[in-house]
């Protein structure tokens, strides 16, 4: 086995992951320099495929104001959002994105040179930025990736899983173990820092906006090293998800549709909103979601419609080109024809707790973006958050790592000894390849159905033994042959987390609608658990 040292390793090349690796670079010392480790190529992420753009609190939007932005993420979040992580990210946001153009990055303007903003579901002011029309996330990747490229001092491993976290006795990260696909060769990295900035978990649904590598990589990894994580049971699901097959994912279909004017319909035409919410098409996520899902219930259909032919033509082409093309391609013409849509497995608000720094409970281990759990969405992601979150917890991280000394360590006690063993070459043979494909596909249908939009106790009891029994017919416990496999077994562990999170929860609270409990509680806490001697834990 090959042995590696670095200062600061990153898992994950999405927005999250890159900026951190800029900002720690520009501002850190690092006398063993830094890694940047993805899975697949440099940029693809879950932030390649945002569209609708990122929030800013800008000192140049005089109708905006931080209280605003604060009071509308607050609302969302269903009374789990942290006042002070929102309050610190908002008023942060003016800072970071003028930083974010520093390093090439282009938000869209009008003809005077003005950044444009604009409204999307639950936010009582235009705030949002966009870049490409349709394409913020694609083209904050692209500018990010063009630089991280460009950096000398960023090492970059294409093509290489995370398998697990080498934590000691004394609870401190002190590195990992990978594996390389194209190799097949596994190599023990020691570093003073690990940031996990994997994304979200997507691909744990039949139905999803999120591309084949949302598989939950990042939050297995830290439960298993005994992290604590939080609110694992709140998935969003996007309510406009282009309903047609054929891919990993489908295709999102912008809130900011619905911000221009956009309105849902049944196949007549004929509006519904009205019927679930005052504020019918910009309601907050959950309810459009929950409204789309029972009109498909109530009328046995597969998918309600988005008519956005209200808007002009021109509009739609200036400001929605990648959601036209991919209409076209499908015979849809988005002036004239209805879109066919429904929920999708959009964004996770749970994940490893963090702090605003991206400290967990283990010393050493960091997570920022989908991936952590900072109380800023609380049950209930506000639009257009996310990748705001991305942005400022991965800058804030480069701060606090800027006062430290980042010192690879030299010595390496048992409990680290006993994860690398497992991977050094042996004699014992690997049983033959499993079918993924397969029981991929199962824990998609076992996710979508018991542990979906709308739940119930029945509902996730069965989910919880559905999943054990998957578990007992996968044949790995520690070493996998590929990549494939290595995520199956992550997806494993994430899914049985979400479904015993939910059926702890006794309520209904934003994201989280349960059936045989759908009011919501006085009493609003975090859930939150880990891994005590092997096993599940519940903790305060």
């Amino acid at each position: 086995m090959k042995y590696s040292k670095y200062s600061t390793v990153i898992i994950g090349s999405g927005i999250a992951g890159l900026y951190a690796a800029l900002k720690i670079e520009q501002q850190v010392a690092l006398p063993d320099g830094i890694l940047l480790v993805t899975k697949s190529q440099l940029g693809e992420s879950n932030s390649m495929y945002a569209q609708g753009g990122m929030v800013g609190v800008m000192k140049e939007n005089k109708n905006d104001s931080t209280a605003s932005h604060i009071s509308d993420t607050i609302k969302a979040g269903a009374g789990l959002s942290e006042f002070n992580t929102v309050k610190f990210i908002s008023e942060n946001s003016d800072t970071v994105i003028k930083d974010l153009m520093r390093f090439g990055v282009e938000f869209d303007r009008n003809e005077n040179n003005e950044l444009t903003f604009t409204l999307e579901a639950a936010h009582s002011v235009n705030r949002v930025l966009h870049a490409g029309g349709d394409a913020t996330g694609r083209m904050i990747e692209l500018a990010l990736c063009k630089k991280v490229q460009e950096n000398s001092n960023i090492e970059i491993y294409e093509n290489t899983t995370a398998v697990e976290l080498l934590v000691n006795s004394e609870k401190q990260c002190r590195g990992l173990v990978v594996f390389n696909e194209i190799t097949q060769e596994y190599e023990t990295i020691y570093a003073s820092v690990v940031i996990l900035a994997t994304g979200g978990i997507g691909q744990l649904y039949k139905y999803t906006t999120n591309p084949i590598g949302a598989t939950g990589d990042g939050l297995a990894l830290a439960y298993n090293a005994g992290a604590v994580m939080q609110d694992m049971e709140f998935v969003q699901f996007h309510p406009t998800a282009l309903a047609i097959d054929g891919e990993e994912n489908r295709f999102l279909i912008s809130e900011a549709v619905r911000g221009e004017g956009a309105k849902l319909v049944d196949a007549d035409g004929v509006e519904f909103m009205h019927k679930y919410h005052e504020m019918k098409e910009l309601a907050p996520r959950d309810v459009v979601t929950r409204a789309n899902f029972n009109e498909m219930l109530e009328k046995h259909l597969n998918n309600v419609y988005l008519n956005a032919t209200c808007i002009p033509k021109e509009k739609l082409a200036k400001r929605f080109p990648t959601i036209s093309k991919k209409c076209a391609e499908n015979g849809i013409d988005i002036s004239k024809d209805f879109i066919p849509v429904a929920p999708a497995a959009h964004y996770f608000m749970g994940g490893v707790k963090t702090n605003i720094k991206g400290e967990t409970s283990i010393q050493g281990l960091y997570a920022i973006g989908e991936t952590a759990s900072t109380g800023l969405h609380g049950a209930n992601r506000l639009a257009s958050n996310s990748l705001l979150e991305c942005v400022v917890c991965a800058y804030e991280v480069a701060d606090v790592l800027r006062n430290m000394q980042l010192k690879t360590p030299k010595q390496i006690d048992s409990d680290i000894k006993k994860v690398i063993d497992k991977y050094n070459p042996t004699d014992d043979d690997i049983p033959d390849d499993i079918d993924i494909s397969a029981l991929k596909q199962e824990l998609q249908n076992i996710m979508w159905d018991y542990v979906g939009i709308l739940r119930s106790g029945k509902s996730l009891t069965t989910a919880v033994e559905k999943i054990k029994n998957l578990k007992s017919d996968f044949a790995r416990h520690t070493k996998c042959l590929n990549r494939a496999e290595y995520e199956f077994k992550n997806m494993l562990t994430v899914a049985m987390l979400i479904a015993t999170s939910a059926l702890n929860r006794k309520e209904s609270r934003g994201a989280h609608c349960r059936l045989d409990y759908p009011d919501t509680n006085e009493e609003c806490i975090h859930s939150c658990l880990t891994k005590r001697e092997g096993e599940l834990s519940f903790v305060n």
